[in-house]
Formats: structure tokens, C-alpha cells, sequence
């Protein structure tokens, strides 16, 4: 099995971080591989780390141009540089049984989002997972109930993104996902 863990590059607070170690250092216990953005700094740095310090294997995958701004981290099981970000994501997902997203900054965002939309078009049927660590994902949540209730986003769509504030229960729903039956079609506006 392989996670593919989307998170920052950016440190946000020591709890961030902590929890970030604790992802990586879980994933090894349970003999799950890492796959990530391929950093050494943030939160990406932590969650390999932990990971490896753990025993883990650690699959990273880094745009070449990052690789020259010296952040590659030089640690890992294997490490593929690829020339875009677009690579990157695609080969992430190609690697990655499963996804979850750690807090993060834009580009968190971005790989989750993209990821979440290939599973609506049916492109994967891999399971979604939000860490959301001390709420920090509660506004988005919000927002994205709010494109639920406007009618942009399907209620069965909104259910293929698991949550949870604790890993191993994150990990359980993730052993029972089943992605819906949905398929997209043209509804009348809602009142």
C-alpha cells in the first residue's frame, strides 16, 4: 500500500510539524510506503522523516527546478525529478494508492483538489482523506458544503472526501471507501 501525502513545504506551527512526523512515523508502523512531494523542508521534510525514522519507505517526486533551489531531500527509498509540476502530480498519483491531505498551504490545496476532481470524473476510485488537524480544515469544510447547498457540488462528491481529526481513524474509513455509484448529470437548478 501507498499514501500519497500531500502537505506544505512550509513548517506552519511546531504542532504542524509534530503531527506531520507522526503521519510519516504511523504510515511505517502499518507498512504503508510514503509517497510525497520529495522535500526536505516543512512539513513534507517531517512527514518523510518520521517515515524513515520508522523503518519506512519514502517515494518522493520533485519538479528538477525544485531540485536545483537545493531542497530535494537526500534521504529517501527513491526519489523521482521530474521537469513540471504537473508531472509531479500526475506521477504521485499514478504511485499513490490512496491520498491524504496533511495542513498545507496552496499548493496542498492544488494537489487535493486535483486529485478529488479526478475521482469525480472517475479517472481513480482511490480514497480521500483530510487530517484535519485542530480544525484546521473547518473553514474549507464549510465552504465546501456551502458548494453542496448552492448546488455546484454533488452531496454524493462531497462524501468521497473523508475527515477526521485522528489519523488512525482516518486510516480505518479509508479500509472501507467505496467511491459512489453517482454519475453526473444535468439537474434542474435548485430553489
Amino acid at each position: 500500500m501507498r499514501m500519497g501525502v500531500f502537505c506544505g513545504s512550509s513548517a506552519g506551527r511546531v504542532r504542524h510539524v509534530e503531527v506531520a512526523a507522526q503521519v510519516g512515523r504511523v504510515l511505517a508502523e502499518r507498512g504503508v510506503e510514503v509517497v510525497y512531494g520529495g522535500g526536505r523542508i516543512g512539513t513534507m521534510g517531517a512527514v518523510a522523516d518520521g517515515a524513515l525514522k520508522a523503518g519506512g519507505s519514502v517515494i518522493g517526486v520533485i519538479p528538477r527546478h525544485m531540485t536545483d533551489w537545493e531542497i530535494a531531500h537526500d534521504g529517501l527509498t527513491e526519489l523521482h525529478v521530474v521537469d513540471t509540476m504537473h508531472q509531479r502530480k500526475a506521477l504521485m498519483a499514478d504511485l499513490s494508492d490512496a491520498f491524504v491531505a496533511l495542513p498545507g498551504g496552496a499548493g496542498t490545496l492544488d494537489e487535493l483538489f486535483e486529485i478529488w476532481t479526478w475521482a469525480q470524473l472517475e479517472l481513480h476510485a482511490k480514497p480521500i482523506g483530510l487530517l484535519n488537524v485542530d480544525g484546521y480544515y473547518d473553514h474549507l469544510l464549510a465552504m465546501i458544503d456551502h458548494m453542496v447547498s448552492e448546488g455546484f457540488l454533488k452531496q454524493a462528491y462531497r462524501e468521497m472526501v473523508l475527515v477526521d481529526d485522528d489519523l488512525d481513524r482516518l486510516l480505518n474509513q479509508f479500509d472501507d471507501y467505496a467511491p459512489p455509484v453517482y454519475r453526473w448529470v444535468e439537474d434542474p437548478p435548485i430553489d
